[in-house]
């Protein structure tokens, strides 16, 4: 008999660890060089299923905090000193916020990178808070997706909304 429940107990951890890696957003890995500039980003991939993405009443509303992303909040880590947009960030970990907006949105790095969602997002935390602008594209992009050019530029695409920033070594 101990030997049929620990078969069974056996089974259901497995199927509990399988069960978990099959998560509705699954977890992406973004890892880029950039000049000898490690850039690594962690997000989960959201998909637009039908859903009305951005706007007042949608699943990412406008004017609000968002973890750019599903379920906990994006990281976006640096080897090295970084220039955004002009700015300087120190080398580290960071949660990628962002506030979507129709022509603009807010990109935001957090100090405090291991949270669930925005629920907790603290601004005061906040290391950098820039501003870009919203392109408009003709192709709907099913899943939101976080790219890394060799040139250092991060481009967020989600539906058929595009935005994007420069990261540069300091």
């Amino acid at each position: 008999m101990h030997k049929v429940l620990t078969l069974l107990f056996s089974f259901a951890l497995i199927g509990s660890l399988s069960a978990q890696e099959k998560r509705a957003s699954p977890l992406i890995t973004v890892d880029e060089n950039i000049d000898g500039l490690e850039v690594h980003i962690e997000y989960g991939q959201p998909s637009k299923k039908g859903r009305t993405v951005f706007g007042e009443d949608a699943l990412v509303p406008f004017g609000k905090v968002w973890r750019t992303g599903a379920n906990e909040a994006t990281v976006i880590q640096f080897s090295d000193d970084v220039m955004i947009d002009g700015n300087k960030v120190k080398a580290g970990k960071y949660a990628l916020f962002t506030i979507p907006g129709e022509k603009e949105w807010t990109i935001i790095l957090n100090s405090v990178w291991s949270q669930w969602g925005a629920y907790n997002y603290d601004s005061s935390k906040d290391v950098l808070s820039l501003k870009v602008k919203a392109e408009k594209e003709k192709e709907v992009q099913e899943k939101f997706t976080i790219t890394v050019s060799e040139n250092g530029e991060v481009e967020l695409s989600w539906d058929q909304t595009e935005v994007e920033f420069d990261i540069e070594k300091a």
